[in-house]
């Protein structure tokens, strides 16, 4: 078992000072006038585990989202055929200003603003350099998940959207940072405890050879602890460890949502979904981890 003073240090949240200087340095670039793109219409925040004071030590790349809010992409399958087929019809012209323009001028102006920039992955790589601590921005377009159209408003959830590999990937980082911070509110300030301990406890596995780089990423460690009741974060660290551990390994892993409640936490074949053969595995090491400690 792991001692009660470890699981205290885990729980600490790691050095930001360093991080929101980045943030802010690489926003301000962003909205600069000089930008090719219509700063006017564009959307920056932090996402990741420093917008969401999850990180802990060793963390080390900002996470921005840098998001064209004039124009949208759009999901009807939740809706009513009829529905379906207005919204359609309203929405059926292209936006003259497309995703594609807008992250290719993204690149080419990150790419002219700092050295090294990498654009091989699905955000834009900046390395650190003199304080500036590394860096990736996800250039991505607003996105709705309507539900349908009630006395001509519209129902829908707001979140983001890119293109990968030819395949629209959407995601709800506002809502999963929101129903984060209620969870933490909800559970006596626990809940953002516990996932940074679960989330020391996968990076002492990876420097241990128990477990893979990528097999925990943190976004779906905090939609795993976001399920577990909040009668389970109380007691010493190791009592809540025990609880949520046990919870998450007895619930059925196909009924977990991430925290966003907005996508299945564990489905195969999704780009937003933790594959159940890593889901697994992250439960076994932890388990081993724990009773070998």
């Amino acid at each position: 078992m792991i001692s009660e003073s470890q699981l205290e240090t885990w729980s600490q949240l790691g050095k930001a000072a360093q991080f929101t200087d980045t943030y802010n340095s690489i926003r301000n670039n962003l909205f600069h006038p000089s930008a090719p793109y219509p700063v006017d219409r564009i959307d920056v925040h932090l996402q990741g585990s420093y917008g969401n004071d999850t990180n802990v030590w060793g963390d080390s790349d900002v996470d921005v989202v840098l998001c064209h809010a004039g124009a949208f992409y759009y999901d009807v399958t939740n809706m009513g055929a009829q529905d379906q087929v207005f919204l359609k019809a309203a929405f059926s012209a292209d936006a003259a200003y497309r995703y594609e323009d807008f992250r290719g001028d993204a690149q080419r102006y990150i790419s002219g603003l700092y050295c090294d920039v990498d654009l091989s992955g699905k955000a834009i790589y900046i390395p650190g350099n003199n304080g500036r601590r590394n860096a990736d921005i996800l250039v991505c377009q607003q996105f709705r998940r309507y539900y349908s159209l009630k006395n001509g408003m519209h129902d829908y959830q707001p979140g983001i959207a890119f293109i990968r590999n030819g395949a629209r990937i959407e995601n709800f980082p506002k809502q999963h940072s929101e129903n984060c911070t209620l969870k933490h509110q909800a559970t006596n300030q626990n809940f953002k405890r516990m996932v940074r301990i679960f989330k020391n406890m996968r990076n002492s596995m990876i420097t241990k050879d128990l477990l893979g780089h990528k097999v925990a990423p943190s976004y779906f460690i905090e939609g795993m602890l976001y399920n577990v009741p909040n009668d389970k974060f109380v007691g010493s660290y190791q009592d809540m460890w025990i609880k949520c551990f046990n919870w998450i390994v007895t619930a059925d892993s196909s009924e977990l949502t991430t925290a966003s409640g907005l996508h299945w936490l564990v489905r195969d074949g999704s780009p937003v979904c933790w594959p159940s053969a890593n889901f697994r595995a992250f439960t076994a090491a932890l388990k081993y981890h724990w009773e070998s400690s």
